[in-house]
């Protein structure tokens, strides 16, 4: 996630002392008179005024389209809106966010990636409260779950939009074909699990007379924690960041005795050849570079590309590989979870719009969502980008090059975890895709603390978090022993996650 920095409340705060400002606790402090409303009812925009709107969309490879792109020329001329892109790399989205409060001068509607940054600057009167606005634009309200708007905002106001990320964008998997090979049934516990990690650890299951696979792999991420690896935290009762216990939070730092009985596991896995040995050093993709690499059995994948990208690619190692999905393992108590992403960001209006820009800019934001408008921004423009033949649709040359699907990619879109599926592509291909998702929606992984951040934890959260980690990561190749993990846990408290903790539920409270 990109990061910002927060804004202060009047023009002349901003331009003479935003950087540097901060505020401490969130959400908690907020001043309803700072707060610019949108007014309900005042429909004052007919859309017979051509307009100006100013959009800023973070980007990854390829960049984002020329001004004359089919794409701007098309919702131009179904919005009567002269639509003008900043199209700003991810890496510099910060530091151009950064420049843009330094002077004033945000665009008319943008996102903002960082849950530090939206709760500091939605207290500071920088994005316009939507709610009022939202029952006039049906396409909003009915894709927008009410659960997902509501997060990161204060009781009764919506300052940001959700921007959809799928839920179980990872999934867990399994080498079919090594289950097959060595005689192997698929596993429901995680004792199952380790017996079946182990053989694909140890008995040659590529037939290469070469011991040269490992059972399972994890990351260690940059900022501490670990990836890859949420169907186990979870089985084992850690929490994905936070857990409810009477009515408040929880960290799963805490947790002593789920850390050793997790750690336990990883040792002996790591001890016995199961786990990854390469598991500290790791980054994010490794994991699934070595699954597609052929020397990984068990590992997370994206349902949108393991068709498309992870099994033809490891198909191009052995003809006869084969993935299939793993039902997550239940753990000693009968839990099972399964890694969920929260997303955070927001897309947010400027509240220094004009009443007549924010009703224009609501009405491009619920075109998107419609069918018409998302058929248009996730597979582009017919006869430009696909064609339809009767029933038939097919992509054309131009959707590779013209890219038309960017906007739904980077920057909004309908709560659809077939994103990449377009509607040239074959339905058992899309249905395929889909069960993964579906099949994976019971073992929801979810973090009733997403989106809560402390002025503590903005501070020293993240030094936290790896000094923790890495008291772990010890434990796990037997540097330390288990119950040093006690000692971990009261630094990570004294050092700041007592105060963390607090500042959290304060805000936790204030938000029900």
């Amino acid at each position: 996630m990109k990061k910002v920095l927060p804004l202060s409340i009047s023009v002349l705060m901003i331009a003479a002392g935003l950087v540097g400002c901060s505020t401490s606790n969130g959400t908690a402090g907020k001043k309803e008179s700072a707060q610019p409303t949108a007014k309900q009812n005042a429909n004052v925009d007919d859309g017979s005024e051509k307009m100006d709107i100013t959009m800023l969309v973070s980007t990854a490879i390829g960049g984002g389209w020329p001004e004359n792109h089919p794409m701007i020329q098309k919702l131009n001329e179904k919005l009567n809106i002269n639509l003008k892109f900043q199209w700003v790399p991810g890496d510099n989205y910060e530091e151009k966010l950064n420049v843009m409060a330094a002077s004033n001068t945000f665009p008319d509607v943008f996102q903002i990636w960082n849950a530090t940054s939206y709760n500091k600057w939605q207290e500071k009167g920088v994005f316009l409260d939507l709610k009022p606005l939202l029952p006039q634009y049906s396409n909003l309200s009915k894709e927008l779950p009410e659960r997902d708007l509501q997060m990161m905002n204060p009781k009764d106001h919506i300052y940001g939009l959700p921007m959809y990320a799928p839920s179980f964008r990872s999934n867990l998997s399994i080498r079919k074909d090594w289950l097959d090979k060595l005689n192997l049934k698929m596993p429901t516990t995680v004792d199952e699990f380790y017996n079946v990690a182990k053989a694909f650890a140890d008995q040659d299951p590529d037939g290469n007379g070469k011991k040269d696979t490992v059972g399972f792999s994890m990351n260690v991420g940059v900022n501490g924690g670990f990836g890859n690896i949420d169907y186990l935290k979870g089985a084992f009762g850690l929490a994905n960041n936070w857990k409810t216990v009477d009515g408040k939070l929880v960290p799963m730092q805490s947790q002593t005795k789920e850390w050793k009985d997790l750690a336990t596991f990883l040792h002996k896995a790591y001890a016995e050849g199961v786990l990854d040995k390469d598991f500290a050093v790791n980054k994010e993709f490794d994991p699934l570079n070595k699954l597609e690499a052929n020397t990984n059995g068990i590992g997370e994948v994206n349902p949108n590309e393991v068709y498309t990208r992870t099994l033809p690619n490891l198909q191009k190692l052995d003809p006869k590989a084969d993935i299939v999905q793993l039902t997550p393992p239940k753990g000693p108590t009968g839990l099972q979870f399964a890694t969920t992403v929260i997303s955070t960001t927001k897309i947010v209006v400027n509240a220094k719009t004009d009443l007549k820009k924010q009703q224009r800019i609501m009405r491009l934001l619920d075109y998107m969502l419609s069918d018409e408008g998302y058929t248009l921004i996730k597979n582009g423009i017919e006869g430009v980008d696909y064609k339809k033949e009767g029933d038939k649709v097919t992509m054309l040359p131009a959707f590779n090059t013209n890219r038309p699907q960017i906007l739904s990619t980077w920057f909004f879109r309908r709560f659809d975890p077939g994103i990449q599926i377009r509607i040239w592509d074959d339905k058992s291909y899309g249905d395929k895709v889909l069960t993964w998702f579906k099949n994976t929606e019971p073992y929801r992984y979810d973090n009733p603390g997403a989106g809560l951040v402390s002025e503590t934890q903005t501070k020293v959260g993240s030094e936290l978090d790896k000094k923790f980690t890495n008291a772990i990561v010890k434990v796990i190749v037997g540097q330390e022993p288990v119950e040093s993990i006690d000692k971990a846990v009261e630094q990570w408290k004294s050092g700041g996650g007592d105060q963390i903790t607090k500042e959290i539920n304060d805000i936790y409270a204030k938000m029900k």
